[in-house]
């Protein structure tokens, strides 16, 4: 994605399009978790990530995550009696690798650092053996791409790590996490996510996640929430406001920063007027995608880019 221009001397711009030629149609806005938790924490964050769509470096934290879920994916794809820990070790080099080849591994992790690296992803991927036992089950789907909206319209998108589903119709939502698992004043935050896929898993199968389960393979250690109809109703509730506030912002322009100790993390300090920034100028609101509510087509597997 080309950067937009951004004032200020150093900063990128995008090439000017020529005269007589419509510049390229942007597309409508959905809301996904992580978006929704950008805009709770800074709506100026918001835009800039989901409007502007200024690019942010890659971290080894995030390319560690990509891995491991892609060899993960690849486990669960093998058959049931193949999923031992000696093959699911056995399929990093080549995620690894994968990585390296067209993912611009070394941008992120230097070369020196590739021996490292592949052994943490190997100790993070072996951890699920000790919280549960991929030769017992097999999923429904991994890594699926879900597309719906709520009752009022709010358009939803999002992707699902793993759906499972018992013989006796039970489904369980599963949500790998490679970083450490939250406070526990935080836990409530981490499971708003899980709330969110379990609405948009509702909404389009009719049918009601009995289990949501975040496993957080650092520490080998989860977290597990049993949502009932009141918890899908508040979430619901929730998401339709933060859009229409999202709505607001986005019809007249202004998204204003919302400081906090998650600023030091920022990569948009210098597009932010509370750092004496300045942010680009206002490309204006894309809309609202109208999405068919179409249990028959959910969308599944690799349906685009986990970008959100």
């Amino acid at each position: 994605m080309d950067p937009l221009k951004i004032g200020g001397s150093g900063t990128p711009a995008s090439p000017a399009t020529p005269e007589g030629v419509a510049p390229p149609e942007r597309k409508p806005l959905a809301l996904s978790a992580s978006r929704a938790a950008d805009f709770r924490q800074c709506p100026l964050l918001y835009r800039l990530k989901a409007i502007d769509r200024i690019p942010e470096p890659k971290t080894r934290a995030q390319v560690l995550g990509t891995v491991v879920h892609s060899v993960l994916e690849d486990l669960y794809a093998l058959e049931q009696s193949e999923r031992a820990p000696e093959r699911a070790v056995e399929l990093v080099p080549a995620a690894v690798e994968h990585f390296y080849a067209v993912g611009g591994g070394a941008e992120v992790v230097p070369l020196a650092d590739r021996a490292e690296f592949q052994t943490e992803v190997a100790a993070l991927v072996s951890a699920l053996y000790g919280i549960e036992d991929p030769r017992r089950f097999s999923p429904a789907a991994c890594e699926q791409y879900l597309v719906t909206s709520t009752a009022s319209g709010t358009p939803l998108h999002g992707y699902l790590d793993r759906v499972d589903v018992a013989p006796t119709g039970e489904v369980r939502v599963v949500d790998y996490k490679t970083g450490k698992p939250p406070h526990p004043r935080y836990q409530d935050q981490a499971m708003f996510q899980m709330r969110f896929y379990a609405l948009m898993y509702q909404r389009i199968h009719g049918v009601m996640p009995a289990q949501l389960k975040l496993i957080y393979l650092r520490n080998g250690s989860w977290l597990t929430l049993s949502p009932d109809l009141a918890t899908l109703v508040e979430t619901e509730t929730q998401l339709d406001s933060l859009w229409a506030e999202i709505e607001r912002a986005g019809e007249i322009g202004i998204f204003p920063p919302r400081t906090s100790r998650l600023c030091d993390w920022c990569n948009h300090q210098a597009l932010c007027p509370a750092f004496g920034g300045t942010p680009p100028e206002y490309p204006g609101w894309p809309g609202r995608r109208v999405v068919p509510l179409d249990p028959e087509t959910p969308g599944a597997g690799h349906a685009g880019p986990r970008s959100t």
